[in-house]
C-alpha cells in the first residue's frame, strides 16, 4: 500500500539461486589474492530502490518483469519506512557472517537507475519518479572485525571516489529536482603578487603556471574588472595541457651529453610543428583528408567513403575509478569519431598496468591494487563497447612496475562516413543544440585534473573528475546523428570533451562568437552552480549548430529515438563568448584572448646517452640447451607474453559482421593476431582496412629515440603482415610521459618526437591524429616522484584494396619454409629475454 497517499519507497534485493554464482566467486578469488584469507565466502546481491506513488502490485510487477530473472535469481521486496533511515543489519549478523552494502554517491551517474525509470514508464507504471541502485555483500569467515571489513571495502568492494558504504543496510539517495543555483563567485586577480596568483591556481586546481596567471591578470587589468569563477574556470580548461597541448607547442632549448655522438637540433621554436606535423607535410599523402584539425584524422577509403581514426587516453580517471574511467574513455573516443560525422565501426584498447601479483605491502598509499585496476578497466571497456554494438578488434596489455600508481588506458575508435559528409562551419544565427545526456557534477575539472601529478589524496580531492558512462544513451545519439547528417540538418558538430559545454561551444564559437543561456541546460540533479553546468564533463552529449529552419525536423527525429534535445543559445558574430544564467551575464570573454592569449611555454631539455645499464649485452654463449628451454618457458609465462585470450573474449569482435582477420587466429583461434582486418559492410567495394599497433616501454627506459623507431616499425610491419598496402598506411601517436618541466623528462620527449619525424618520413607514412598525456607521475608519501617509463603508442590504419587478400600470422601447412629477413645482431637490451634471464 502507499504510505498516507504520498510517495512510497520500495527496496528490492535480487539474489542468485545457485551457490556457484560467478560474480560472487570472482569477488572471493580477488579477496584471497589480496590476502584476505579470513574470508571464506562472499555472496553478492543486487539492490534496487524505487520511489513514487507506487503500490504493492506495482512493486511486484517491477520485480517480475524488469528487475530479476526467475530462472537464475530470486527477489525480496520490502516497503521502507518513511522518513528513510539507516538500519543496522549487523544486529542480525553472527560472528562469522557480516553484511556490507554499497551504493553510488549522490550526483554520480547511475545509468541502470535511469533505465529502470524509463522501462517502468514503458510498463505503464508512470508514478515511478526515481530509482537508485547498490550492492549487498554477505561475507562469511572468521575474525571478520569492523577493521577488516573496512579494509576489504577499501581494497575490493567499494571505491570511495564514486561510492559510499554501510556495515548494514544502506539508505538510498534520491534526487528531488533539477534546478541550479545562481551563486557566482568573483576571482580577484588584480593586485596579487606572484605567490598570490599561484595560490589561486592551486586552490582551484587550475594547473596554470605563473606566466599564464600573469596573462590572465593583465587581461583583467585591460577589462578593468575581475573574473567570475565561471570565466576563470573556462580559461583554465581552454588553456589546459589536455585541451591545448602546450608542451608540444612549446619552445625547447636542448642540451646534449658531449659524449653522445647522436645529433639533435639545439632549439625548437614549436616542437610539434617541427617534428610530427612536419612529417605529415613532408610525406604529403594525397589520400589524407584531414590531419590534426578535427576531432579525428580522416583518410580516403574506397572512393565513396572516408575513414576516421582517433585514439585517446583516460589515465588519471582510470587510476581513481577503473571501471568508470575506462568506460567513459571508450565512450569519449567514440564521440570523437561521431564528431566528424562518422559512424563508429571498430574499437581498439591498449592497456598498461602494474604487476598483477604486487604484494599489498608494496602498494603505495591511496593507490588501488593493479589487479583491481586491470579488472575494472577491462570490464569498463567491455561494458561500453559491447552495448554500443561496436567490435573491439585490436589491442595489447603491458605490465610493468612503473604503472602501479599510473595505469595507462588507450582507447581508439574508427569511423566510416560518406565522402564529404562532415560539415564544420558555424554561421551567425545557428542554434546551439545539445543532444544526449543531461548535465551533472561528474567530470568536473577533468581537463585540468589530467594535467596534474597524482598523490595519495588524489582520489579524495578529485572525486568529481570521475564519471560513469551510459552507452544506451550514446547508442541513440549515434542513430540520431547519422540520420541528421544524411539529411543535412546541421552545419557543424563536436563532442562535449574534457571541458563539457565550455570546450564544445567554446571551440565552435571561437571564430565568431556565441551566446548561451544556462537555465535551458537540462540537469541530472539539483544544486549546480553556473560554472559547474558550463564545465561538467557529463557523458553522452554532443553539440551541433543547427539553422532555424531545421529545428522542427531535428526535434521530430530526436523524439522518435528518445534522445533529449535542448536549444541553449545561438552562434553570433560578436567575437565574444557570453554565457547567461537567467538575466545575469556570468561569462563574457574575448575570443581572441580565450583561444590565442596563452603564453607559449619554454622548456629546457637534457639529452643523455642511451641508458644501457639494464644489460644490453646478454650473450647466449655457454648456455646449454636445457637452459634455453627453461628460458623459453619463462618467456611464455611472462605476463606481457602469456595469452590474453580471456580478456579478448570479453570483448565482442564479431558485431557488425565485418571482421575478416580477428584478434585471435590459428587452428583453435587462440593465438594473437598481428592486427585485424575489417571489411565495412556499408562499402560496396572489396576495400578493407587494417588496424595494428606498436608499443615497447621497456625499450623506452633505455633509449626513447630508438624506442620510437621500433614502435613505428612494429605497427607498420604488423599492418603489412595482415595485407595492408604499405603506401596507404596512416599512423597515430599517443605520448604518455612524466613531468615535462624536468629537463631529463623533456629530453626523452624531444628524442621521441624527433624520431617520429625521421621514421614517418622514412616509411612515407603520415601522422593524421594523436594525443599526449603528461604528468603521469605519483608523489609518494616518502616525497619521491615515481614517473612512468617513457611510453609511446603508435596505432596504424592501413587500407587494402581487396579483403580477400588478407593474411593471418599462423602457419598453414607442415613443411612450409621459414625465412628470417633483416639484420639479426645479438642485442637484447629492452627485450623480455633480458628480463627473464638477465
Amino acid at each position: 500500500m502507499k504510505v498516507n497517499g504520498s510517495a512510497a519507497v520500495y527496496r528490492f534485493v535480487v539474489k542468485p539461486t545457485t551457490a556457484n554464482d560467478p560474480r560472487s566467486l570472482g569477488y572471493l578469488a580477488d579477496a584471497l589474492s589480496l590476502s584476505f584469507t579470513q574470508i571464506t565466502q562472499i555472496q553478492c546481491h543486487d539492490l534496487y530502490f524505487v520511489r513514487g506513488g507506487l503500490d504493492e502490485p506495482d512493486a511486484e510487477k517491477l520485480a517480475a518483469q524488469l528487475l530479476h530473472d526467475p530462472v537464475t535469481q530470486s527477489v525480496e521486496i520490502n516497503l521502507l519506512e518513511l522518513p528513510l533511515k539507516e538500519h543496522n543489519l549487523n544486529q542480525k549478523d553472527s560472528s562469522t557472517t557480516r553484511t556490507i552494502e554499497v551504493a553510488l554517491r549522490p550526483g554520480v551517474t547511475d545509468p541502470v537507475a535511469e533505465q529502470i525509470v524509463r522501462a517502468a514508464h514503458l510498463l505503464g507504471i508512470h508514478s515511478l519518479e526515481s530509482a537508485c541502485t547498490g550492492l549487498r555483500f554477505i561475507l562469511s569467515g572468521t575474525g571478520l572485525t569492523d577493521e577488516l571489513l573496512k579494509l576489504a571495502v577499501k581494497r575490493l568492494l567499494s571505491n570511495s571516489v564514486i561510492q559510499t558504504y554501510t556495515l548494514g543496510e544502506i539508505t538510498p539517495a534520491f534526487s528531488t529536482s533539477t534546478q541550479s543555483h545562481d551563486l557566482v563567485e568573483t576571482i580577484v586577480l588584480r593586485g596579487l603578487d606572484d605567490d598570490g596568483l599561484l595560490a589561486v591556481s592551486s586552490a582551484r586546481r587550475a594547473a596554470l603556471n605563473l606566466a599564464e596567471m600573469h596573462a590572465i591578470q593583465d587581461y583583467c587589468e585591460r577589462e578593468s574588472r575581475d573574473l567570475t569563477d565561471i570565466e576563470f574556470e573556462m580559461l583554465a580548461q581552454t588553456w589546459s595541457e589536455h585541451c591545448v597541448h602546450k608542451t608540444f607547442k612549446s619552445q625547447v632549448s636542448v642540451k646534449r651529453d658531449k659524449s653522445d655522438s647522436r645529433t639533435f637540433p639545439s632549439h625548437y621554436s614549436h616542437l610539434f610543428n617541427q617534428t610530427i606535423r612536419a612529417a605529415t607535410k613532408q610525406v604529403n599523402a594525397n589520400w589524407v583528408i584531414s590531419a590534426f584539425t578535427e576531432n579525428a584524422g580522416i583518410v580516403e577509403f574506397d572512393g565513396t567513403h572516408e575513414l576516421s581514426f582517433k585514439v585517446e587516453t583516460h589515465n588519471h580517471p582510470s587510476a581513481i575509478e577503473p571501471f568508470g574511467g575506462a568506460n567513459t574513455g571508450i565512450g569519449g573516443v567514440i564521440r570523437d569519431v561521431i564528431g566528424v560525422s562518422a559512424k563508429p565501426i571498430a574499437s581498439t584498447d591498449i592497456l598498461c598496468f602494474g604487476p598483477a601479483n604486487l604484494p599489498l605491502a608494496d602498494l603505495p598509499e591511496g593507490v588501488l591494487h593493479p589487479r583491481r585496476i586491470a579488472s575494472g578497466v577491462v570490464a569498463g571497456i567491455q561494458d561500453y563497447g559491447n552495448k554500443m554494438g561496436i567490435p573491439t578488434v585490436n589491442g595489447a596489455i603491458w605490465y610493468d612496475p612503473g604503472y602501479v600508481a599510473n595505469p595507462l588506458v588507450f582507447c581508439g575508435s574508427v569511423g566510416l562516413a560518406p565522402k564529404g559528409s562532415n560539415p564544420h562551419a558555424t554561421a551567425p544565427g545557428d542554434h546551439i543544440i545539445v543532444l544526449g545526456g543531461r548535465t551533472g557534477r561528474d567530470g568536473l575539472r577533468g581537463a585540468t585534473f589530467s594535467s596534474m601529478t597524482m598523490d595519495a589524496q588524489t582520489g579524495e580531492v578529485s572525486g568529481a573528475s570521475g564519471q560513469i558512462g551510459a552507452p544506451v544513451i550514446e547508442k541513440g545519439l549515434v542513430d540520431v546523428l547519422m540520420l541528421a547528417r544524411d539529411r543535412g540538418l546541421y552545419n557543424a558538430i563536436t563532442d562535449c570533451g574534457a571541458g563539457g559545454l565550455s570546450s564544445a561551444v567554446g571551440e565552435m564559437a571561437s571564430e565568431q562568437g556565441g551566446d548561451v543561456q544556462l537555465m535551458k541546460v537540462l540537469l541530472k540533479y539539483p544544486g549546480l552552480a553556473p560554472w559547474e553546468i558550463w564545465l561538467s564533463e557529463a557523458q553522452e552529449r554532443m553539440v551541433i549548430a543547427v539553422p532555424g529552419k531545421n529545428l522542427n525536423e531535428l526535434a521530430d527525429l530526436c523524439s522518435q529515438y528518445e534522445v533529449e534535445m535542448t536549444d541553449i543559445g545561438n552562434f553570433t558574430d560578436t567575437g565574444r563568448m557570453r554565457v547567461f544564467h537567467g538575466a545575469n551575464v556570468v561569462l563574457d570573454l574575448d575570443n581572441e584572448f580565450l583561444h590565442h592569449g596563452i603564453p607559449q611555454r619554454h622548456y629546457s631539455a637534457v639529452i643523455n646517452k642511451p641508458r644501457f645499464e639494464t644489460g644490453q649485452t646478454v650473450s647466449l654463449e655457454g648456455k646449454a640447451d636445457t637452459d634455453l628451454r627453461k628460458t623459453l618457458l619463462k618467456l611464455l609465462a611472462h605476463s606481457n607474453i602469456a595469452s590474453k585470450e580471456r580478456t579478448i573474449r570479453d570483448y565482442d569482435h564479431e558485431v557488425q559482421g565485418g571482421t575478416v582477420v580477428k584478434p585471435l587466429c590459428g587452428l583453435r583461434h587462440d593465438g594473437p593476431s598481428d592486427g585485424s582486418v575489417i571489411k565495412p559492410l556499408a562499402s560496396q567495394t572489396n576495400h578493407a582496412f587494417v588496424l595494428s599497433n606498436g608499443l615497447n616501454p621497456e625499450y623506452g627506459k633505455i633509449d626513447p629515440y630508438q624506442m620510437t623507431w621500433l614502435v613505428i616499425d612494429e605497427a607498420f610491419r604488423n599492418a603489412v603482415a595482415c595485407g595492408a598496402d604499405p603506401s596507404r598506411i596512416a599512423i597515430l601517436d599517443n605520448f604518455c610521459w612524466g613531468d615535462p618541466t624536468r629537463p631529463e623528462i623533456m629530453g626523452d620527449l624531444v628524442q621521441s618526437a624527433q624520431a617520429c619525424f625521421e621514421a614517418a618520413v622514412h616509411y612515407e607514412t603520415p601522422f593524421i591524429s594523436g594525443k599526449d598525456s603528461f604528468n603521469n607521475e605519483y608523489l609518494g608519501s616518502d616525497g619521491k616522484i615515481h614517473a612512468i617509463p617513457p611510453t609511446l603508442l603508435i596505432s596504424a590504419l592501413g587500407v587494402m584494396p581487396d579483403w580477400q587478400q588478407s593474411v593471418t600470422m599462423d602457419f598453414k601447412h607442415a613443411g612450409s619454409l621459414i625465412y628470417l629477413i633483416g639484420d639479426f645482431a645479438p642485442a637484447f637490451g629492452g627485450s623480455h629475454f633480458n628480463l627473464v634471464d638477465p
